[in-house]
């Protein structure tokens, strides 16, 4: 089980929620060696991929949306897996719903969305796939709400998501 301390956990919580939260998943990257891999993925556990997910989704959208989610390599990770079910089962039912709808499109176009791609045909994806838009500016709008909903329950299930160590 990953482990962290007490001292660590009440440091990010006074620096707010997505501190909170980067201090679980920044020490999951640290346990997987930065890479998700058929050798790494076992290191964690369901409830620590589901976060990590939520990280990965919240970092990659706020920077450059479903596209670069998805051409970061991270489509399957997100959408082939359990996360909006786990979303919605953590109180997170509007995230929830707003994978799942990003999960029709990236279903129907996954072959193109996840081709090489040039930086140019990078950048037009941005054009061919605005249906993305809608989605993103929804979490954009409610990102704190959602972050907050994440972090008060990990904070309510601490046991989940690793084991904490208090200062001897």
């Amino acid at each position: 089980m990953v482990e962290l301390t007490d001292a660590a956990l009440r440091q990010a919580a006074s620096e707010g929620m997505d501190a909170f939260i980067k201090v679980f998943t920044d020490k999951y990257k640290e346990t997987i060696g930065g890479e998700l891999t058929a050798v790494t993925m076992p290191l964690l556990t369901g409830e620590q991929h589901s976060l990590l997910a939520y990280q990965i989704f919240r970092d990659e959208i706020m920077e450059g949306g479903f596209c670069q989610l998805i051409q970061n390599g991270y489509g399957g990770y997100i959408f082939s897996n359990p996360f909006a079910k786990v979303m919605r089962l953590w109180g997170a039912a509007d995230l929830s719903k707003l994978v799942y709808a990003a999960k029709k499109m990236y279903d129907e176009h996954r072959e193109d969305l996840e081709r090489e791609r040039t930086d140019d045909e990078f950048m037009a994806m941005y054009e061919q796939y605005e249906a993305f838009d809608e989605l993103e500016e929804e979490f954009l709008e409610k990102e704190e709400e959602f972050t907050a909903m994440i972090a008060g329950y990990v904070d309510e299930h601490l046991e989940l998501f690793a084991k904490i160590e208090s200062e001897k």
